[in-house]
């Protein structure tokens, strides 16, 4: 079937399209080869840029003409359609939703409620994305599609993400996405990076055949010469001009028009045709122009109740510049509607849209009319506030943050109520942030500020500004400012405050500081032993952070458990189970770590939260290096770095990239340069920020310094920049090693008295086995029986590496005072360790001092090295614990015929055919 084009636009004749094309071969020419692509399955987006009136649309419509192989789905932005959230993939799509039920359920779900057709909340907008992308796919899989999309400059803020996450993903599809925009717009269309084709201005022999095409006779050189100069060869400026100038200055006999900018004067021959129209007429066009849908039932009513008839849309089709076509009213070109708004008064303008908003009223466009209503006034007004908030609400449950920004935006400007005012500003905040756009969510809860007088209400306008502040710029400003807020909220709400108090804390753990700030430990008193176990939690969370801070580990101990070991019901504040989770990072608690963090990742996994997937994944990825589960940390930190580049969530990639380099460098990894390399190049980019920057920066260094190609000395210089106990900790034994081998022994027993200040005050087992490891390297005692008495300690950890190393000292001090027969068995232990870990390094250091001890070493077990890129390596590993393309396209936020395309790419480097063959494979783990 050919699919029907659904936006306001009329397909011009073939015959006018070739004369308006004229001197577009080379444009022609690229689209066909995009279009050809997609039928190959080899799916890529176009941006085609240029002034208006260059020929976009015009090129476009000429791409997809005489396509009858192709499926052809087209919509446009409409800039007054800027508020209704996913108006422009409404249209879209609309022709193919019937291959939703192909779509995973929670995708299918997600589409339908951001279209408005079910009353379900979309839980995250990243699914309405996704399922674009795999809506496309699907029909694709029938016959290739061509998107085309015009104007893309005015699309709605929702549609222009979803289109461009679609874009930027569609290799191994059999879709081509065409895009066009203005070269003087951008509003929210971020094309950075997509594939450009600029339309610019025809050349002298075009644009005469063009002034010919439309004369049908001679115009005089000079003045062919001197419309050239003044359109700079703008198809639509030639046609137009043209067209205004009297047969005396076509002829050269009188005097040209003063040169005019090109928009402007295409602008001013449009706006003259419509004053020369009658008055009926002039008001039905303005009616049009401030219209967003093109209904021709819509615009009558309204233009009708402002007295313009069915005269008057003769008229105005008469003039050339309304079309009707299947009910759909298309003005001629957008500078048409620009120029007739623009002309109008305001007061013409508030009424147009006051008719507007009535002929909608009884109709499902609830949004719509909001809108009109809202430019109707221009002064506070109950009705439309009401009007502006439910249509927020609407938004907001559609996954439409941006929209549900603009519209509580609107209806407080239309607010008289102070507090009232405040709050529907704090709203805007609010979708604003969960829309990504921090600073217009900051600025707002400022201007909300200014009004609230209401002090819960001021604390969390000022909790939300500590939030942008230590996700996009300082940790210790917003670490100041959620401790004002806390400070703010304790006399009115003291649980409130607690865990306002609590975050602050928490903040400060991870290296936020202020001068001046309070103690958050100081701002709200303690819950009472009868309080409910969510506000217990609080407390003994706040004073394990606090504790922390202060280095007092026996209290941040005792704090802390007491935390974990206090049931709290699921759908408790998930302040509080994040909190949970990210506490056992202090401790280094792997075992309630893993357990939280696995239960986090799984509730994220269910609820298709794609922000506390990533959030799950690489804060476990953490204790599995610990423990050495390397090649599950692997999988996660390159399922987590994929997410935030399929996402566009550049801002994160750090932190797994970190994570990935390091587990390189511990490992051995011939890589393991390029891995540090990727991700210096990152932080370069995006430096990170936030609770993760002090672990990104530290797993840098460790990373650095665990390169096999550096002196002691460099490697200790990294060590010594890791500031954040957390990373310390991970640490502690690297530090102490590289100090005693660089000869700096002041240096490892400082560290050596670090980690045992916190192992009595946690008793943590792996914390007194680094301990005795570092006593035995440093003197402290009898060397044998310390490193042995890191084994009893290791025995009771689940830090394999570290074991391992401790087995491998162990062997290499018994070998040295020639009790070679005893050493054996520690080495051939540490070895066994090692390449199961895959470490290659510690391996063959182990196999060498086993070699010495009079042993030959065995042979690990031969692994298939690969050369496989991140996505396709990870789609391997998916694919081998037995996911579907289906499932591992919606763990990795891809389509599943990209799947499809990179396991295909799998098994040609592999040399095999089959996923039972994949998984029968010993996979090199790094």
């Amino acid at each position: 079937m050919t699919v029907p084009v659904i936006s306001p636009h009329v397909p011009r004749p073939v015959a006018t399209l070739s004369r308006v094309l004229r001197g577009r071969g080379l444009e022609q020419a690229k689209l066909r080869e995009l279009l050809d692509r997609a039928r190959a399955g080899h799916g890529a987006a176009l941006l085609v840029r240029g002034q208006p009136g260059v020929g976009k649309s015009v090129l476009l419509e000429d791409a997809v003409t005489a396509t009858d192989d192709l499926i052809v789905l087209r919509t446009r932005g409409v800039e007054s359609e800027a508020p209704l959230p996913f108006a422009a993939l409404h249209r879209l799509l609309r022709p193919v939703l019937d291959h939703l039920d192909r779509l995973p359920d929670p995708q299918a779900r997600s589409l339908r409620a951001a279209f408005g057709e079910s009353t379900d909340d979309v839980s995250d907008r990243h699914l309405v994305f996704l399922a674009t992308l795999n809506l496309l796919s699907e029909v694709a899989g029938e016959r290739p599609v061509v998107a085309v999309v015009d104007d893309a400059h005015w699309l709605d803020d929702a549609s222009s993400a979803a289109l461009l996450f679609a874009a930027r993903r569609l290799e191994g599809e059999a879709v081509a996405l065409l895009f066009a925009v203005r070269d003087d717009e951008v509003g929210a269309f971020d094309s950075r990076d997509l594939s450009m084709l600029t339309v610019s201005g025809v050349d002298a022999d075009a644009a005469e055949a063009l002034i010919a095409d439309q004369l049908g006779a001679a115009v005089a050189p000079a003045v062919r010469a001197e419309l050239l100069d003044v359109t700079a060869g703008n198809p639509l400026g030639l046609l137009e001009l043209t067209r205004a100038l009297s047969a005396e200055q076509l002829s050269g006999r009188a005097r040209l028009p003063d040169r005019l900018p090109l928009t402007e004067g295409v602008e001013r021959t449009f706006l003259d045709r419509y004053r020369r129209l009658p008055a009926p007429a002039q008001t039905l066009l303005l009616v049009a122009a401030a219209d967003d849908s093109g209904r021709v039932s819509t615009i009558a009513r309204a233009a009708q109740s402002l007295g313009a008839g069915a005269d008057a849309m003769d008229a105005a089709e008469e003039s050339g510049l309304l079309t009707e076509v299947d009910g759909v009213l298309a003005l001629r070109h957008p500078l048409v509607r620009s120029a007739i708004y623009g002309a109008a008064t305001s007061s013409k303008r508030r009424q147009a849209h006051r008719a507007l908003a009535d002929a909608l009223v009884g109709t499902p466009q609830e949004d719509r009319r909001a809108w009109h209503l809202a430019a109707s006034v221009d002064g506070p007004d109950e009705e439309v506030v009401a009007a502006l908030d439910d249509a927020a609400e609407r938004a907001r449950r559609r996954g439409g943050h941006e929209a549900a920004a603009a519209a509580w935006t609107r209806a407080a400007e239309l607010t008289l109520d102070a507090h009232a005012r405040a709050q529907r500003l704090f709203a805007a905040a609010g979708s604003n942030m969960a829309a990504g756009h921090p600073a217009e969510s900051d600025r707002l809860a400022r201007a909300a500020l200014l009004d609230a007088t209401d002090p819960l209400l001021r604390a969390d306008l000022i909790a939300l500004q500590g939030q942008v502040e230590w996700n996009t710029g300082s940790l210790d400003d917003g670490y100041r400012l959620v401790c004002e807020a806390a400070t703010t909220a304790a006399p009115h709400d003291p649980a409130r405050a607690r865990v306002l108090a609590m975050l602050a804390a928490a903040l400060a753990s991870f290296g936020a500081r202020s001068v001046g700030a309070p103690d958050p430990t100081t701002v709200a008193p303690p819950p009472g032993p009868d309080a409910p176990n969510e506000e217990l939690v609080a407390g003994w969370l706040l004073d394990g952070f606090a504790a922390v801070r202060r280095n007092d580990w026996a209290e941040a101990a005792i704090s802390l458990r007491r935390a974990w070991e206090t049931p709290i019901a699921p759908d408790a504040s998930p302040m509080l189970h994040h909190n949970l989770a990210i506490a056992t990072m202090h401790l280094g608690d792997d075992t309630r770590a893993a357990q939280l963090h696995d239960l986090q990742l799984q509730h994220a996994r269910e609820a298709s939260a794609v922000n506390m997937v990533e959030h799950a994944l690489t804060r476990g990825v953490v204790f599995r290096i610990a423990t050495g589960a390397w090649a599950q940390a692997t999988s996660y930190a390159e399922e987590a770095m994929l997410l935030d580049r399929n996402l566009g969530l550049d801002e994160l990639v750090t932190f797994p990239l970190a994570e990935l380099a390091v587990i390189a460098a511990l490992r051995g990894d011939p890589q393991a340069r390029a891995r540090l390399q990727e991700l210096e190049r990152a932080m370069e980019q995006h430096p990170p920020r936030g609770t993760i920057s002090g672990l990104v920066a530290g797993f840098a260094q460790w990373a650095a310094a665990r390169q096999l190609d550096i002196t002691p000395a460099t490697a200790l210089h990294h060590l010594e920049q890791i500031e954040l106990p957390i990373a310390r900790g991970l640490t502690a034994l690297d530090r102490i090693e590289t100090a005693v081998r660089a000869d700096r022994r002041d240096l490892a027993q400082a560290w050596l008295d670090e980690i045992r200040a916190f192992a009595e005050g946690t008793d943590m087992s792996w914390a007194w086995a680094t301990v005795h490891h570092g006593r035995a390297i440093l003197g402290e005692g009898d060397a044998e029986e310390n490193f042995r008495t890191a084994l009893e300690w290791h025995a009771k950890s689940s830090r394999l590496p570290a074991r391992a190393r401790t087995q491998l000292a162990l062997g290499e001090f018994l070998r040295r005072n020639r009790r070679r027969t005893d050493a054996r068995v520690p080495l051939r232990e540490a070895l066994e360790t090692f390449e199961t870990l895959g470490a290659s390094f510690w391996a063959e250091r182990a196999s060498q001092e086993l070699r010495a001890s009079g042993e030959t070493a065995r042979r690990g077990a031969d692994l298939v090295a690969t050369e496989l890129t991140a996505q396709e390596s990870q789609v391997a590993g998916l694919v081998r614990q037995g996911l579907s393309n289906k499932d591992v396209a919606g763990r990795l936020f891809i389509s599943p015929r990209t799947v499809d395309f990179h396991l295909r790419n799998v098994f040609t480097k592999l040399g095999i055919s089959s996923r039972t063959e994949l998984a029968a494979l010993a996979l090199d783990p790094a």
